[in-house]
């Protein structure tokens, strides 16, 4: 065989196996899976020469592949068992897309809101005991603790979950934080910096109202960094949370998915109601002539980052009661998990039941 024709069967059978390799990759659209194919979607080819490359960070070396989440998925609006967590649900695995998803739907409750909102009584008890079982694991020297991450758009709800879903919980365990626009002294450093001193210490359950992912959100919609930048910080925040959790901290994600009439009404409402304005800010609307973008920029996100050790769950939010009520049944999906218990103490109880009768 001749060197050309040799070099053009090498062409043909790697242009065949980049092909095949598109094809089976069910997480991609039919019309993204094309542009790929044609060469027009730049962005894939650097992620995977960013993961692959033994000369790129260690973080991204070192960083859980999104590829390896569970296929076995289920169409959302199936109904559970009795015996079946909401998580199987609402979490994100390969093939989702959030354009099919139904940001007024509530998956795996039947029922309506007033139901809801009585099972979300009926629970809080036991968020209560659980977070204080973790705070006190701490005085026989254990390190763990939880973080929830709640992600969304403006007036997604995510600000009602500690009052509502947390009620019950011992204010000295709970540690959370608003993220805002990075400060000066945060813009100096990387831009999980300002992330990892807002983690929970032992016993705590930490709650971010929007993220570190804001650094792959708005930095992307609004071209903030460049477009290299926002996909490297992929695979280092795959890295960064699965350190997190070897270090002791559980996660929950939970991104708050409204639609866009919703989210026009609650801020119409946050403009009526004086005691709602406080909350209003112009950038609101500003956000909302950005909205094709944002969808773009979540599916991204919720298709890279969504990994084994720290997976996502996508909770319609449109009803509020089922928002509070799904993200509830998670918390409490991992502190069942997670188990704490009281601590043994280190005296003799019964000879210190003694002393304190006689004393």
């Amino acid at each position: 065989m001749s060197k050309s024709k040799s070099k053009g069967a090498k062409k043909a059978a790697k242009k065949k196996e980049s092909k095949k390799a598109v094809k089976g990759d069910p997480k991609l659209s039919q019309k993204d899976a094309k542009a790929i194919a044609k060469g027009k979607d730049k962005e894939p080819k650097v992620v995977k020469a960013k993961v692959e490359s033994s000369a790129s960070s260690a973080a991204a070396h070192a960083a859980p592949n999104v590829y390896d989440t569970p296929v076995d998925v289920e169409p959302v609006a199936k109904k559970l068992r009795p015996d079946e967590p909401i998580s199987s649900v609402l979490q994100v695995r390969r093939g989702f897309v959030l354009a099919d998803f139904d940001p007024a739907s509530t998956p795996g409750f039947d029922e309506g809101r007033k139901e809801g909102e009585e099972a979300l009584g009926a629970y809080a008890a036991e968020i209560g005991e659980w977070q204080e079982r973790l705070w006190a694991e701490t005085k026989g020297g254990g390190q763990r603790s939880l973080l929830i991450v709640l992600q969304g758009l403006d007036s997604a709800g995510k600000g009602g979950i500690v009052r509502h879903v947390m009620s019950t919980c011992d204010p000295a365990g709970i540690k959370a934080t608003a993220f805002k626009a990075p400060t000066e002294e945060e813009r100096a450093h990387d831009f999980l910096w300002r992330v990892r001193k807002a983690l929970p210490g032992p016993g705590q359950i930490g709650v971010f109202d929007r993220s570190h992912y804001e650094d792959v959100l708005i930095t992307k919609v609004r071209k903030l960094v460049p477009a290299a930048e926002v996909t490297k910080r992929y695979a280092i925040i795959n890295a960064f949370e699965r350190e997190v959790i070897e270090s002791g901290t559980q996660i929950v994600k939970v991104f708050m998915y409204i639609s866009r009439d919703e989210q026009k009404a609650r801020l119409m409402e946050r403009l009526e109601r004086p005691d709602k304005r406080y909350k209003y800010t112009p950038g609101d609307t500003d956000n909302r002539a950005f909205w094709d973008d944002y969808m773009k920029a979540f599916q991204t996100m919720l298709t890279r980052t969504s990994t084994i050790a720290a997976p996502w769950y996508v909770i319609p939010a449109n009803n509020k009661w089922y928002a509070r009520y799904a993200v509830q049944q998670l918390l409490l999906e991992k502190l069942r998990e997670m188990s704490p218990d009281w601590p043994v103490p280190d005296c003799d109880i019964e000879a210190e039941k003694a002393r304190l009768a006689q004393s």
